[in-house]
């Protein structure tokens, strides 16, 4: 049995005869005039590889990562050094395009195994089976790569009703870099993206929406990023901002697989990235006929997927908890292997009772899921106020105040808290060394 493969480019023909002298491990089934017929070709489970021999730039990273959702490998052709290595950056084989058939087979073979785990029996016909009969299942979408470099994701995610989730957030990124923390904070909310407004940023830039394009196309590095996040500079810290999407009809430049790579690069960059979710954690099954088609929520499900740490904050109020609760669940349906630590937000006397803490504590070992509370942030709304007013951060409207300190309790571990440092400088060593 051997592996089915489609083929595209007007310079297809020699590297179709090559394959098909073979008799071996590869079979072209399909030999495609341009780009998109290849595309259908290979969603209709017709092939498991293909061998783009022309049109290379315009592969892209989510392009790339639909093909694989569905088993195929792609294997480009091209003599370009840059254009190799764009196409390593979006996950895509490179090879010469005067390699030998030989090579090429082998070539394809491996990349397929990489994939899907499929190997081609050496004894197998010239002729491929049909391609539903040789289609591998996708891996799991949980199944997600590990960020190669060394930088820390927290995910801050909460329920629908305004609990907290952007200023929670914003504030964590002040105070890990006041202490010595190079941080970089995201904005991947594709309903209502206001880190921009919260740190009072005249930005129309959509740094996110920028970056993501930017690795869509293979070309995102270090300097790149760098270049795309805006600097926040505090009396006590400097960190930087991938600032979100200006209007919600937007949320489409927010694709999975290309996020997927901003996070990966932002691990270089950063000691920390902190991830402003959105609240919606639906799969988009409506959209699930058409595996090409973007999602909607797959900034946030990403985000929380790929996150070492996930802060799961809600309002504690009457209307906040039960909504908590329920997102909760969802979450777990949605993220299996995230173990949230629970913040509640906006804890006050007037709305829970004498004792709020402990009032919900109690209530919450009754009635909430397993995962306790890992911490109560005080209502503190003259400070938020100002803080919002100004468009600035607590540690500098209010740096005495409760909330202020309970936001750096839950983020900065004694053992963390040492000498000042910038962005910057951080970011530049991080750059020298690599």
């Amino acid at each position: 049995m051997s592996i089915p493969v489609v083929t595209v480019g007007q310079s297809q023909e020699d590297v179709v005869g090559g394959l098909e002298r073979l008799h071996g491990p590869v079979t072209v089934v399909r030999r495609c005039a341009e780009l998109t017929e290849l595309l259908a070709a290979c969603q209709s489970g017709l092939a498991q590889a293909a061998v783009v021999a022309e049109g290379c730039e315009q592969l892209t990273a989510s392009l790339v990562d639909r093909l694989a959702a569905v088993g195929v490998a792609i294997i480009a052709l091209t003599d370009s050094p840059s254009e190799a290595a764009r196409l390593r950056r979006i996950g895509v084989a490179s090879a010469l395009s005067g390699i030998e058939s030989e090579a090429l087979a082998g070539r394809i073979a491996e990349s397929v195994s990489q994939l899907t785990g499929y190997r081609p029996s050496d004894s197998g016909a010239g002729l491929a089976d049909t391609g539903a009969a040789l289609r591998q299942l996708p891996a799991a979408s949980s199944d997600i790569p590990a960020a190669a470099g060394s930088g820390k994701i927290i995910a801050v995610w909460g329920p629908a009703g305004s609990p907290g989730r952007t200023f929670t957030a914003a504030n964590m990124a002040g105070e890990l870099a006041a202490e010595g923390k190079s941080v970089l904070l995201i904005d991947a909310d594709s309903y209502g993206a206001s880190i921009a407004a919260v740190l009072g940023l005249l930005d129309e830039s959509a740094g996110l929406a920028q970056a993501c394009r930017l690795a869509d196309q293979g070309l995102l590095d270090t300097d790149a990023l760098l270049r795309v996040a805006t600097p926040v500079a505090t009396r006590l810290g400097t960190f930087r901002v991938l600032t979100g999407i200006t209007r919600a009809d937007r949320w489409t430049e927010l694709r999975a697989a290309a996020l997927s790579l901003v996070l990966e690069r932002a691990r270089d960059i950063a000691d920390v990235v902190v991830v402003d979710t959105g609240f919606c954690l639906e799969a988009d099954e409506e959209l699930s006929f058409d595996t090409m088609a973007p999602r909607r929520n797959a900034a946030t499900l990403r985000s929380l997927e790929l996150a070492d740490i996930v802060y799961a904050v809600g309002a504690a109020d009457p209307v906040g908890v039960p909504r908590l609760v329920r997102g909760l669940a969802e979450l777990q349906t949605a993220v299996p292997h995230v173990s949230p630590l629970v913040v509640m937000n906006k804890v006050r006397a007037a709305a829970v009772g004498r004792s709020p803490e402990r009032q919900l504590r109690d209530a919450w070992d009754r009635y909430g899921p397993s995962a306790g509370i890992k911490t109560f942030l005080p209502a503190d709304a003259a400070a938020a106020d100002a803080a919002l007013l100004s468009g600035s951060l607590l540690l500098e409207t209010a740096p005495d105040s409760k909330l202020r300190r309970a936001i750096a309790d839950m983020v900065c571990a004694p053992a963390q808290r040492s000498s000042r440092s910038s962005v910057f400088t951080s970011t530049a060593s991080r750059r020298v060394k690599s």
